[in-house]
């Protein structure tokens, strides 16, 4: 199986490049200036040469507080570039997945939010992302939006990587406590969409593979909690004792508005593919675990 991935230096792309290695997938991970969603002329031949059984996009604009005074170069690569993307699948009759957020909805549900639910996001960023989901709808090709939440991975910046290296110097980090999201593994989301695959390409025309679908981990937590699982999980392998300060969303202030409900009702995915990711701190002792015994 050959797919297609948007972008080469992300998250989802390096883990997808990693894990689809493990299982013998040919992974193509396509970056700038070859494929730049920046520049949608670059994308079809790009997508057209890679001739992939199945066209990942995962490259994007995650900038969450810099795309409040950003949005117009947000847009152009969530919105605009998705867009192309998805016509670009079209016009190659292959299927496409698309990796889109959370953060399309506003949080005032206090329930797990389903895909059906009203969205409403609260900042550019999340904009962005759902007029990329709106394109990638309305390009007439056969399509899996993937919603995914709290992304984290042993590559790039992300919450994790950030505590760990914050550990090494403070004895106490302050962190917002009433936020709630699912911790979401970029490794496991590689796994979820490589199974996506398989199906794609085993069952190509069966309708109820295609559509939009939550993916993420088992189990909620607020960012503080998060916080305090990285950190009892470094001190389980030998490093010293950090402390959270759990603190109000109004202590700490940010270009962006988060939501305050991020959970995602991920029962569609496993009804349709059987997929279901594994508990979040499972997967956080995990890329923990890697992160300290290769730094």
């Amino acid at each position: 199986m050959r797919i297609a991935v948007t972008g080469s230096q992300g998250q989802v792309a390096r883990s997808l490049t990693e894990r689809g290695a493990e299982m013998g997938a040919n992974i193509v991970a396509i970056g700038r200036p070859i494929l730049d969603l920046a520049d949608p002329s670059t994308i079809l031949p790009a997508l057209r040469a890679a001739a992939p059984d199945v066209i990942v996009n995962a490259a994007a604009y995650t900038g969450v507080d810099a795309a409040e005074t950003e949005e117009a170069s947000a847009h152009q690569i969530n919105a605009e570039g998705a867009n192309a993307v998805a016509k670009a699948a079209a016009a190659l009759s292959i299927p496409i997945i698309h990796l889109s957020t959370d953060y399309v909805f506003d949080g005032m549900l206090d329930t797990p939010y389903r895909e059906e639910d009203v969205t409403r996001p609260l900042n550019a960023y999340g904009r962005s992302k759902l007029a990329g989901e709106e394109a990638v709808r309305n390009a007439a090709c056969r399509h899996v939006i993937l919603r995914s939440a709290w992304v984290y991975s042993p590559f790039g910046k992300n919450f994790l990587r950030t505590m760990l290296a914050l550990a090494e110097s403070r004895q106490t980090v302050s962190v917002v406590a009433d936020q709630f999201g699912q911790p979401t593994s970029a490794l496991d989301i590689a796994d979820g969409i490589l199974a996506i695959c398989c199906r794609l390409r085993a069952q190509p025309e069966d309708n109820t593979l295609f559509g939009t679908f939550h993916m993420a981990a088992q189990g909620a937590a607020s960012w503080a909690d998060l916080a305090e699982a990285i950190f009892a999980e470094r001190e389980q392998h030998g490093r010293s004792r950090v402390r959270v300060s759990r603190i109000a969303s109004r202590d700490y202030k940010t270009a962006a508005r988060r939501p305050a409900n991020s959970r995602l009702d991920t029962a569609k995915l496993a009804r349709a593919y059987g997929i279901l990711l594994p508990p979040w701190r499972q997967s956080v002792s995990e890329v923990v675990e890697r992160l300290l015994a290769t730094g």
